[in-house]
């Protein structure tokens, strides 16, 4: 059987991280296809809305500041998450990370910008919860790199 390296050191530097890239690229495949199932079903094939006078009742509109606001904060999540854990974060700490921050960022969607008038309460909850994640994720990478400043 042949074995596959994960990376040219035959170490993974990063196998925390790198395991949820797969449920955060799986639901972005979802935003993406929600965006195509609108532009599809209203023949709007450009731009990112179908009547702009409905604001937060336009189904384009809100399927796309969806998968906007998925951008927006993902990346940085990955890169943070993945800075940590080279620089020796434990990796449980990644995973409870990750995984808040998947489930804040599905709260805000789902049960937030897709109800009515984009209001529901998983909007605050992705919103907050999202804030206060990046924020202790951000203290405890630097403290996994303190003693190179002091």
């Amino acid at each position: 059987m042949t074995s596959f390296p994960t990376s040219r050191i035959g170490l993974n530097l990063t196998p925390a991280t790198a395991s949820w890239t797969v449920p955060f690229a799986a639901y972005y495949l979802f935003l993406q296809n929600r965006i195509v199932y609108q532009r599809l079903t209203t023949q709007t094939y450009m731009g990112d809305t179908i009547d702009a006078s409905n604001g937060n009742e336009d189904p384009l509109y809100v399927c796309t500041r969806a998968q906007q606001n998925f951008n927006e904060n993902i990346p940085l999540t990955l890169i943070i998450a993945g800075l940590a854990e080279l620089n020796g974060a434990d990796r449980k700490y990644i995973n409870y990370f990750l995984g808040a921050m998947l489930a804040f960022r599905i709260s805000h969607v789902e049960l937030g910008l897709m109800r009515p008038k984009s209001m529901g309460v998983g909007r605050i909850i992705g919103y907050y919860g999202t804030q206060a994640s990046l924020l202790t994720m951000s203290a405890y990478l630097f403290y996994t790199v303190k003693d190179y400043f002091m």
